[in-house]
């Protein structure tokens, strides 16, 4: 494979929100996103954006129905499941309260999930963000053949 572009990884994914503006501002404070890059139009509608976590990278927007008419928010679909999102942190109880005391709501409390030695154990939690995204964050405890 040819390298990505500087800064870019190999993946990334777009969720879309009815306000992307307060939504970056929201992802920043509950879950620790970091603005990259910000591209803002008229009335400081977003026009682009990329929000880091680690080497991880998001772009957040809005739905603009006169360019792109198949985006939905789960609103939009009556709460429907548009994706689910993982993210590795680095501590995943703290990580949590966090989420929550910006208003996620945890819908999958904490819980260990360990598949042998040959595989590895992580603990994690799910919750929904204030656009109705399904999230997982999870902490991994061990990786193949080293103990918890």
């Amino acid at each position: 494979m040819k390298p990505t572009p500087p800064g870019w990884p190999r993946i990334s994914t777009a969720i879309y929100y009815d306000d992307p503006a307060a939504a970056i501002d929201w992802l920043c404070d509950a879950f620790g996103f970091e603005v990259q890059l910000k591209v803002e139009g008229e009335n400081g509608a977003i026009e682009h954006s990329e929000l880091v976590y680690g080497d991880g990278l998001i772009m957040v927007g809005g739905l603009k129905p006169d360019r792109f008419p198949n985006r939905r928010t789960p609103a939009g679909i009556d709460g429907g499941n548009t994706q689910n999102l993982m993210v590795y942190v680095d501590d995943v109880t703290a990580h949590m309260a966090r989420a929550r005391e910006h208003g996620a709501t945890v819908i999958g409390e904490m819980q260990e999930s360990d598949y042998g030695d040959d595989y590895w154990a992580d603990r994690g939690y799910e919750c929904v963000d204030v656009g109705g995204h399904r999230w997982w964050f999870y902490e991994r405890l061990r990786t193949k053949g080293q103990p918890v």
